[in-house]
């Protein structure tokens, strides 16, 4: 249910796109970005980082691009949201010798310290290709092509890294038998 509603935003830009134009479906998502925070605010629940970065960027970037009527900018905020990420999991790690995703996921699993590492760095990676992606989509193809990506393209990518990384993680895993 989690992902369904974090990806709430993405589906409805879609759909608005399919239907009307690139600046509905932008007004849609930065309305659905703010819904999904009231909400969350409203049942009294937490809203994560994650989600408050992604309400600030669509916030910057698709408020841009309603105001100056240029696509560009909402074309950029995938961009912004993947090397925000890949540079805090980054700086983290070489400022503060703090590994986020060890962080996040200790409880679940355990891992050698240079297993940890490198999830952590394949992740930065990750983050920098996807922003990559996103841009050379965003500049080379047409805006339909950019929006069946950004929803099918950034899935799939995602799906495939995950299914990587949890082959990779396997044989860490021990048999608790």
């Amino acid at each position: 249910m989690k992902f369904l509603f974090d990806l709430l935003p993405v589906v409805l830009f879609f759909v608005a796109f399919k239907l009307w134009d690139i600046y509905v479906a932008t007004a849609v998502a930065i309305a659905a970005t703010f819904v999904q925070v009231g909400w969350l605010k409203l049942t009294k629940r937490r809203v994560e980082a994650m989600l408050w970065a992604s309400l600030g960027i669509i916030a910057v970037f698709g408020g841009a691009t309603l105001l100056l009527q240029d696509e560009t900018f909402i074309k950029w905020k995938p961009t912004v949201l993947y090397w925000l990420l890949g540079a805090v999991l980054a700086g983290a790690a070489l400022l503060f010798r703090r590994n986020l995703i060890r962080s996040m996921l200790s409880e679940q699993m355990q891992l050698p310290e240079t297993v940890w590492s490198r999830l952590n760095w394949s992740w930065i990676g990750f983050f920098a290709f996807m922003g990559a992606a996103n841009l050379y989509v965003a500049y080379n193809y047409s805006t339909d092509l950019w929006v069946n990506f950004k929803l099918f393209g950034g899935m799939g990518l995602m799906l495939v890294f995950v299914v990587v990384q949890a082959l990779f993680l396997a044989r860490y895993v021990e048999d608790k038998q």
